[in-house]
């Protein structure tokens, strides 16, 4: 792909626009970051404060550790972080810089306050609203689509900021054409990209989804996936792939204080994105430039596959990251086009039907599933073996797979997300 042209550019830029560190899982931070931001605002520590979230943000905030708070869970507890310690600027890093004084005031704070939580549905799965009072002012914040696209900044019946809100849970931009990306032009852009417009953000998401990885195996977070893989199956570099990416997965859904590289808004589908592809160069001793290329390949394969769903759906986002490993995975193992068409398929065939119930511990169990699928998916391929156009959700081609699996995600299951949203509240 000639380095000139506009797609060249968009697709530059989606990566630096996506592969940007979080710390902790993204739903509460972008909680945290409202509040935080409502608190500038408002220039007081607010006495009350109302809570307004779509069901799929109550969804991936309810059972997960919100970090830098001695683990505290639960959307009170992203909130009073934000208030307390955030630091709006940072954004998704909003919680990285917490003292140990802050935490008590947050503990503090928390068993004093009122925070009042409400579920609404106004046409946008992801949907925050916080309102923070102070004696008789109050600010507003509204955030909507992606965990930092603040739509609306009010303050005592004056909107300070607004701007519209898309119709679409997307991943496009005003300023990004998502609807460029396609398979043959990942595959392009992967093979001739300059390696300087990409390597810091490459090795930026190398260095820290393979630590919080490591940490994952050496700490004791969540259900240690990670482990139970590698004491149950052995060390071959299918299974290490697997439990790295796993083990990360739990050590940031477990309050590991470790900042992710994300992918579509998700560290989880960032870790699985990134981290077996990463292990697999390890083992076969890949250049660097290689896995470059393969990281860019999976990374683009990732956000291609997730941009037809949308942000947040009942359709686990670890299906489309464990795909694009796969492909990342093909492509360091020399594989063509032909092959990483093939491996995508396959793997979307085989897990497509794992549900979102939700960011927890379970997450890194669905992580590993979806790496072993990408790898199968290519094992397959290398055996002559493939799932056909009309075997089930499979149609003829990569591009019609890709989209069927996006109205599957976003359309299909939506009525699968309100019953998901509906069990878990009572």
């Amino acid at each position: 792909m000639k380095k000139d042209t506009i797609k060249y550019q968009t697709y530059v830029n989606i990566l630096k626009n996506e592969l940007v560190p979080a710390m902790g899982c993204t739903e509460p931070i972008a909680l945290a970051f409202a509040a935080a931001k409502a608190r500038e605002v408002l220039g007081n520590i607010p006495d009350h404060v109302l809570v307004q979230v779509s069901g799929s943000i109550l969804k991936n905030v309810k059972s997960v550790i919100v970090p830098n708070t001695n683990h505290l869970k639960g959307i009170p507890a992203a909130v009073v972080a934000g208030i307390i310690s955030g630091r709006p600027e940072k954004e998704l890093e909003v919680l990285a810089d917490i003292s140990e004084n802050e935490r008590q005031k947050m503990n503090d704070y928390l068993s004093n306050i009122t925070i009042e939580t409400e579920h609404i549905e106004r046409n946008h799965v992801f949907d925050i609203i916080i309102t923070e009072f102070y004696k008789e002012s109050y600010a507003r914040i509204r955030i909507t689509d992606n965990h930092t696209n603040i739509v609306l900044i009010e303050k005592n019946n004056r909107i300070l900021y607004e701007k519209e809100t898309s119709s679409d849970d997307g991943n496009t931009t005003a300023s990004l054409d998502y609807s460029l990306l396609n398979m043959e032009d990942i595959w392009d852009f992967a093979n001739s990209f300059d390696i300087n417009d990409l390597q810091a953000v490459l090795e930026r998401q190398i260095q820290y989804n393979n630590a919080i990885s490591e940490e994952g195996l050496l700490g004791n977070y969540g259900a240690n996936i990670g482990s139970i893989l590698l004491g149950t199956y052995g060390n071959d570099v299918k299974t290490r792939a697997k439990a790295k990416a796993a083990a990360g997965s739990d050590a940031r859904m477990n309050g590991c204080e470790l900042p992710v590289i994300i992918n579509s808004g998700s560290g989880n589908q960032g870790i699985a994105c990134s981290v077996p592809v990463i292990e697999y160069a390890k083992e076969l001793q890949s250049q660097k430039e290689k896995l470059y290329r393969a990281l860019v390949l999976s990374n683009l394969t990732a956000i291609h596959e997730k941009t037809g769903i949308g942000t947040l759906s009942a359709y686990c986002g670890a299906v489309s990251a464990g795909a694009g490993a796969g492909a990342g995975i093909a492509y360091l193992c020399g594989g063509n086009f032909e092959a990483i068409s093939h491996t995508i398929v396959n793997a979307l065939a085989i897990v497509s039907g794992i549900i979102c119930d939700g960011a927890k511990a379970s997450c890194a169990a669905k992580i590993s599933a979806s790496v072993d699928a990408g790898i199968l998916g290519y094992q397959m391929y290398l055996n002559g073996q493939e799932f056909k156009g009309g075997d089930g959700i499979v149609m003829n081609d990569i591009e019609s797979t890709i989209k069927s699996i996006g109205r599957l995600g976003k359309d299909g299951m939506r009525s699968t997300n309100e019953e998901i949203i509906r069990l878990m509240m009572e």
